[in-house]
């Protein structure tokens, strides 16, 4: 109360040092946390792959539709998704093209070509697909359909709404160039878990993507999306396939995270580790220098204090209260201070090329406020130590001779 200046400024002081380390906390598992919702949000909790490469990365699964119904008929096993991905780009100007009628057809392979490149999903339409449709309606399980599914944002570039005509020549080998174009319908606008914010996507059935590559059987998939039954669970279910296809790499969602955790992400990790050390350490030595020159300016009063009969215990207690005081207020107005510089920061490093943009690097969890509080609460206690000591020691007659002769 008597110096409200530099009280002022070691309680902001504090708080934009709090709100620092807050930050730090909230990226050491932002990655992992969010990265896990994405998987969840999928709704199929064990992915089956050919290896234990980074999915889309490694060897397809040969003969997958026949693996899919022998996992989907085991009774752990709920439903299981065959997937297969390929790369197909945009011909002609599709945005002013009529709807067709009918079933989709095959046209002139000397259409031009506008040059978007697309990244075509095929998958099962008889499961519960891994995208949500936010208009229109989802992929037909009907023989022969050609209605797809696209992004909002590849909707948006060409200029395309549902019942519109999307023509795609698939680009799935080096002599991509003869494949004719396919045209197909455009049934609904859907979100994608994993579409980074320039992402052009589209999905349809896996006999889309046969005719898209010229490859009418062709039975491979980059991996099979399994949802396991509520009574076996994620780990159940996973060691259910394990036992019958023992050559195939089975991961859960869990599994997945944890491996992303140690390796991929591990560098956000030791990177909040370190900064969010040196936060705290400039925190101690910042709350350490404003309770020793506090104290030093006070000695006389304290000794006078003590010459009239307070107790050592108390004048250390006093010491002790002004740090948390310090700490407290300063960790309090840091906590809407570092919930807007996460924001701005995340928005930042969620422009890097390549990341999904439901990812996000800073996440709130209630385990971090529980370890920021502890933290901040060692940092008072850690900081109050030296000031403590000056006042438990002080000569009092010797001081006030002392401050009587100045």
């Amino acid at each position: 109360m008597r110096q409200p200046a530099r009280s002022l400024l070691g309680i902001a002081g504090v708080a934009a040092i709090a709100a620092l380390l807050f930050d730090m906390l909230l990226l050491s598992r932002g990655l992992v946390v969010s990265f896990g919702e994405l998987l969840d949000r999928s709704g199929f909790d064990v992915r089956v792959l050919a290896s234990d490469a980074a999915p889309f990365t490694g060897p397809r699964l040969p003969d997958a539709q026949t693996v899919a119904k022998a996992i989907a008929a085991l009774p752990e096993i709920e439903a299981v998704l065959p997937l297969r991905v390929r790369d197909a780009s945009v011909v002609g100007d599709t945005a002013r093209m009529p709807a067709p009628r009918g079933v989709g057809s095959q046209l002139d392979a000397d259409s031009d070509e506008s040059g978007g490149l697309v990244h075509f999903i095929g998958a099962d339409p008889h499961v519960r697909s891994m995208w949500t449709v936010v208009e229109g309606h989802d992929v037909p399980d009907t023989v022969g359909s050609t209605v797809v599914v696209m992004n909002e944002r590849l909707a948006r570039q060409l200029g395309l709404r549902v019942g519109s005509t999307l023509l795609l020549r698939g680009r799935c080998n080096d002599s991509s160039d003869a494949f004719p174009p396919v045209r197909f319908t455009v049934g609904g606008i859907a979100e994608f878990p994993f579409d980074s914010v320039s992402a052009a996507t589209v999905a349809g059935t896996l006999q889309d993507v046969d005719r898209l590559c010229g490859e009418p059987h062709n039975r491979s998939a980059e991996m099979l999306l399994v949802r396991s039954a509520p009574h076996a669970g994620a780990l159940g279910a996973a060691a259910a396939i394990r036992a019958t296809h023992p050559d195939l790499y089975v991961v859960t969602n869990d599994e997945l995270i944890e491996r992303f955790s140690r390796v991929e992400f591990s560098y956000f990790r030791q990177i909040s580790t370190v900064l969010a050390i040196v936060t705290l350490f400039f925190g101690f030595l910042l709350i350490t220098v404003l309770l020793t020159v506090s104290v030093n300016q006070r000695l006389a009063e304290i000794a006078a204090l003590r010459a009239v009969g307070l107790s050592r215990s108390r004048v250390i207690a006093g010491v002790f209260w002004e740090s948390v005081m310090l700490v407290g207020m300063g960790g309090i107005l840091a906590l809407p201070l570092g919930a807007g510089l996460s924001l701005w920061l995340d928005a930042i490093l969620r422009t890097l090329p390549g990341l999904p943009a439901r990812l996000h690097f800073f996440v709130f969890e209630p385990r971090a406020l529980v370890l920021y509080s502890v933290l901040l609460v060692i940092a008072s206690i850690a900081a109050a130590i030296y000031p403590m000591r000056i006042v438990s020691v002080l000569p009092i007659a010797a001081t006030l001779r002392r401050e009587v002769v100045s």
